[in-house]
């Protein structure tokens, strides 16, 4: 007799046709750092601990993703995952699951916790690094840490955690003159360089698109050094990308703002209390923590899961004058 197959889970799509595959979760909305783009130097109001979904709750709504929805990659992201007591655990139950397990981190931390998540069943990591300058690490990031990054850095990549990324964020009059340096500091250390356009997810509400470094401008800076060939885009992925030719290297560029790739977006995010966002800049959310602990079956969570995904819009609309910003800063929805 042959053996029973599990039939594939119907897609997660939308009204535009879509197909959602990449989920993120957040594990935390606390972090280490008071980076100046991204919160103010006293912090934000945490979630009280009752509020943050569990290591159970969590696993059962990346299980519920991963066999009812057809999710292929979950990306754990926070506030900064890394404080997310037990990491290491979770990381290895979540690995049970069969997806492309992924770390988006600032590195404190890291440099401890590389081996035992790659152990656990982590398969890469992406670091924020926005510059190489102590000085100027601390003045960003409110905290003298760069040696601790750079030795997440190192360890991730000695651990297997690849490939390993580093994300930029270049900012005019602050960091934006570190462009070439970044990606030097990259091609020499074997990791991967990605430069993403700073975005209103902010939680003063003080970003200015005049201070926004292009994806057009980091291009032409890059352009000055290297020639750049053109490799485009891995299927959905964020970032576009070019090899520096004559060299097996490539950077990439994440340019939300001027020029959205919303048209192929296949991203939902789960946020650390439970909430679902069909979009980083959804205006809504979808309560799956009140279903969970409400006593709601896999059917019913998986219903609701896809009638939020089935209410995405087509774009994010930075730009355009109804423009609205979401409630929630970066911090708190996880990248």
């Amino acid at each position: 007799m042959a053996p029973r197959t599990t039939p594939a889970p119907a897609p997660l799509v939308d009204r535009f046709g879509r197909v959602h595959t990449d989920l993120r979760i957040s594990l935390t909305d606390r972090c280490n750092l008071r980076c100046t783009y991204c919160m103010p130097a006293e912090g934000l109001d945490w979630l009280p601990k009752a509020e943050v979904l569990t290591d159970g709750e969590l696993l059962r709504l990346a299980g519920i993703a991963v066999h009812r929805l057809g999710i292929r990659t979950l990306r754990l992201t926070g506030g900064e995952p890394l404080l997310r007591r037990g990491l290491p655990g979770l990381v290895e139950r979540l690995s049970t699951l069969g997806a492309e397990l992924s770390l988006t981190t600032n590195g404190i931390g890291l440099a401890r916790l590389a081996p035992e998540l790659k152990q656990a069943g982590l398969h890469r990591a992406n670091v924020s690094l926005d510059t190489l300058r102590p000085e100027r690490y601390a003045a960003i990031t409110r905290r003298d840490r760069l040696a601790d990054v750079l030795a997440g850095l190192a360890a991730a990549r000695a651990a297997g955690l690849e490939p390993v990324k580093v994300n930029a964020v270049p900012v005019r009059g602050v960091n934006e003159d570190e462009i070439v340096d970044l990606v030097e500091f990259a091609v020499a250390g074997g990791y991967r360089m990605r430069f993403i356009e700073s975005m209103p997810l902010d939680a003063q509400g003080a970003w200015n698109r005049e201070a926004m470094v292009t994806a057009e401008e980091i291009l032409g800076v890059l352009g000055e050094r290297w020639r750049l060939v053109p490799v485009g885009r891995h299927g959905n992925a964020p970032a576009e990308e070019w090899r520096l030719d004559g060299t097996p290297h490539v950077v990439g560029v994440i340019a939300s703002v001027t020029r959205p790739f919303c048209g192929g977006c296949d991203r939902v995010r789960l946020t650390a209390d439970g909430q679902l966002r069909n979009c980083l800049f959804a205006t809504e959310e979808s309560d799956l923590r009140a279903l969970l602990r409400g006593g709601a079956d896999d059917d019913g969570i998986e219903a609701a899961w896809r009638a939020c995904v089935a209410r995405k819009g087509p774009g994010h609309r930075i730009g355009d004058e109804g423009f609205v910003r979401p409630d929630r800063p970066m911090s708190a929805i996880g990248g």
